[in-house]
């Protein structure tokens, strides 16, 4: 059995090293992404783990002892599913790693939009010292939290914001309300986006998704709203959001994932109502471990031929 690991940014493979050797699994560490390069070092390939590269028919059809990839992490935008499942090769991710991690940092970033922290700090360390330019405040308890996309992520935000009073909506055109909380009302898209004062996205991104908050939906929100995007990039129109938060469309928002990352276009950095962090909502000490443990035993259950736990073409 081989497993290739194609491509990592993480500083220490020490993880996958221990697990691939305490099992017997040859394994390399390549630096690639492109299916050209992954066809030419990969012919005998059981299993792959990657981050960035894609995985394109060519390779799935031309790697023919290929049983599965697995992600590291939870969207899989880089594979393209349904030539694996042509070439009977199954396509995991790894989508519970990270799922406090997650939520948490969304529930920082809402919690510093509707605190106005960004201002008052940088103000406070400039000798301002002036809660007056923060006005209007409004009480989080008294505000309507709207969660676009209620899988594992979406239900543990949930579970936080109404901990600490919020009235939670959500919309996921999977979801059924027998299965979800009480506290959790499903409502249309469209109610969503006009009723919250604070919207969450946790949702992935696929076709269905692309630009799902662009002008329109911006036009449907209220003007004291918050947009908060930990999921991914390309969800929000950012040319639009920037639109809305320039002419107070909406009262600001924050992004941890960008379309292309880093971002180019920093016309959004210049915003005092913008906050952004560098995709980093997914990372805990923990967090880290766990995906890459769960990623290296995902691989070797494939190279193996078992049955793998997170497949997304079972």
């Amino acid at each position: 059995m081989k497993i290739y690991i194609t491509d990592c940014d993480h500083e220490s493979m020490a993880i996958e090293k221990a697990i691939f050797a305490e099992q017997g699994i040859d394994f390399e560490i390549l630096n690639i992404t492109q299916p050209d390069d992954i066809v030419r070092d990969c012919q005998d390939a059981d299993a792959l783990i990657l981050q960035y590269a894609t995985i394109s028919d060519k390779v799935l059809s031309s790697l023919k002892k290929l049983k599965g990839v697995v992600r590291y992490g939870v969207g899989v935008n880089t594979i393209d599913i349904q030539s694996a499942t042509k070439n009977n090769v199954a396509v995991c991710n790894v989508p519970d790693y990270g799922t406090n991690e997650v939520a948490d940092h969304a529930l920082a970033l809402i919690m510093a939009l509707a605190r106005k922290l960004p201002l008052l700090t940088s103000d406070t360390k400039n000798a301002i010292w002036a809660y007056e330019k923060a006005i209007p405040i409004y009480r989080l308890q008294e505000q309507i939290a709207g969660i676009i996309g209620l899988g594992r992520i979406g239900l543990s935000l949930a579970k936080k914001l109404h901990g600490i009073g919020l009235k939670v909506i959500g919309f996921d055109p999977l979801a059924k309300q027998e299965d979800l909380p009480d506290f959790i009302e499903i409502v249309s898209l469209q109610t969503l986006l006009s009723q919250s004062d604070i919207i969450s996205l946790n949702l992935p991104l696929v076709k269905q998704t692309q630009n799902l908050i662009s002008h329109q939906e911006f036009s449907m929100m209220k003007k004291n709203c918050y947009l908060v995007n930990t999921a991914r990039g390309g969800i929000v129109n950012e040319q639009a959001l920037y639109q809305a938060l320039v002419t107070n469309t909406i009262a600001g928002a924050a992004l941890d994932v960008f379309e292309q990352e880093p971002p180019t276009d920093r016309a959004l950095f210049a915003l005092d109502n913008f906050i952004a962090t560098p995709h980093a909502a997914w990372y805990s000490e923990q967090s880290q471990q766990d995906l890459k443990r769960k990623a290296a035993q995902e691989a070797i259950r494939l190279a193996k031929g078992e049955q793998p736990l997170y497949c997304l073409n079972r």
